[in-house]
């Protein structure tokens, strides 16, 4: 059974940091490139990051410099740090991983930024 659970969200105050992480299980996590999405209320489900199965990264450029991903193959976990945070980084984010036609995706973990 294939399962994505991402942990790490929460409150956090503009300009702050959190780190998300994701554990994998049920596949052969090393094969897969892995992401992140984003959904705001009222808005569609966006592209943040992402890291290819050989360590090739990606960003939306609204995050480009301040979030970083990155993979443990060890330990089947992607993780994103998210740094200088702002408002608009409120929003429930997705854990994503890709490998030919097999998609999966995490039940997501909420974000607020907020003062």
């Amino acid at each position: 059974q294939v399962t994505l659970v991402e942990s790490g969200g929460g409150l956090v105050q503009p300009g702050g940091s959190l780190r998300l992480s994701c554990a994998a299980s049920g596949f052969t996590f090393s094969y897969y490139a892995m992401a992140w999405y984003r959904q705001a209320p009222g808005k569609q489900r966006e592209l943040v990051a992402r890291i290819s199965s050989g360590g090739i990264r990606d960003y939306t450029d609204s995050v480009r410099g301040r979030f970083t991903i990155s993979r443990d193959n060890a330990k089947n976990t992607v993780y994103l740090q998210m740094n200088s945070l702002k408002p608009e980084d409120t929003a429930v984010y997705y854990c994503n991983a890709v490998r030919l036609s097999y998609v999966y995706w995490g039940q997501g973990t909420q974000v607020t930024v907020s003062s």
